[in-house]
């Protein structure tokens, strides 16, 4: 593999199965009660020459104070497939929401990669209403500003290259500051929407999440979603638990775990 192509994956470690539709989508009847459970992923973009983590998840104390299963430490799912957390040069954050930015301690040699307009919205005025507090841990944002003095952030603004064939994305529209991530793989360019597309539904139907900071932006987010990928199968939702069953598993031991995403969806 080349230096600026990559094995992408994602790692599930967490989960809510007794969740309903009308708490995934805005907009919708109230009385719409459907089951839809939500996933938790961190991901993996690796090649002989390094090996990036996207987001680092959430610990026990933020799974009990929000009512998640956690299935699995992120450490733990990133060691099944083979990855060292202590040993990472490179996390890219794609927004400081409380499932993404969390148990910063396990990567102690890491550089964060993360939109300047996150960190200055979550460290504003804005934060002074509790209902734009809430998606937030106050020790996530205090941890990450503690890395800023430390010199271990590496801020972008907008479109953002982190190696070579792995770029950042800035959409907006769930958080702020929110980022893709787009890498170069075998199969063609593979975008990583984490919390810019939740679901495939999301992309598919144009029904933004629930919890969305500018409905506008998520909107346009789609459609930039679209010509960042080589094609729609190329978008992999940030939370859908549809992701595990459309792509493989790397191997026995991890099926329902570690889905390989530079290699071609099942149809």
């Amino acid at each position: 593999m080349s230096d600026d192509r990559y094995e992408v994956f994602a790692i599930r470690y967490g989960t809510v199965a007794a969740r309903t539709r009308r708490e995934n989508f805005m907009g919708l009847d109230p009385h719409e009660t459907a089951p839809m459970p939500i996933d938790y992923y961190v991901w993996v973009v690796r090649n002989a020459a390094r090996t990036i983590v996207v987001d680092t998840g959430f610990d026990h104390v933020e799974a009990k104070a929000r009512g998640r299963e956690l299935l699995r430490l992120p450490r733990e799912g990133l060691g099944m497939v083979g990855v060292d957390p202590a040993t990472i040069a490179d996390v890219i954050v794609t927004h400081l929401h409380y499932d993404h930015a969390g148990t910063l301690d396990d990567f102690p040699q890491a550089r964060f990669h993360l939109q300047e307009t996150e960190m200055a919205y979550v460290t504003g005025a804005c934060m002074c209403h509790t209902a734009l507090q809430h998606p937030y841990s106050v020790e996530h944002v205090c941890q990450m500003v503690r890395r800023v003095y430390s010199g271990r952030v590496v801020f972008h603004d907008g479109d953002g290259a982190v190696a070579p064939g792995v770029t950042v994305h800035m959409l907006g529209g769930h958080s702020k500051g929110i980022q893709c991530v787009r890498v170069e793989t075998a199969r063609g360019p593979v975008v990583l929407a984490s919390d810019t597309a939740h679901f495939y539904e999301n992309m598919e139907a144009g029904k933004p999440f629930i919890i969305t900071h500018d409905v506008e932006q998520t909107l346009r987010g789609y459609q930039r979603l679209r010509t960042l990928a080589a094609s729609p199968a190329h978008i992999v939702p940030g939370h859908d638990p549809l992701v595990m069953a459309r792509y493989p598993a790397l191997d026995d031991r991890s099926a329902g775990i570690a889905a390989r995403l530079d290699m071609a969806p099942r149809a």
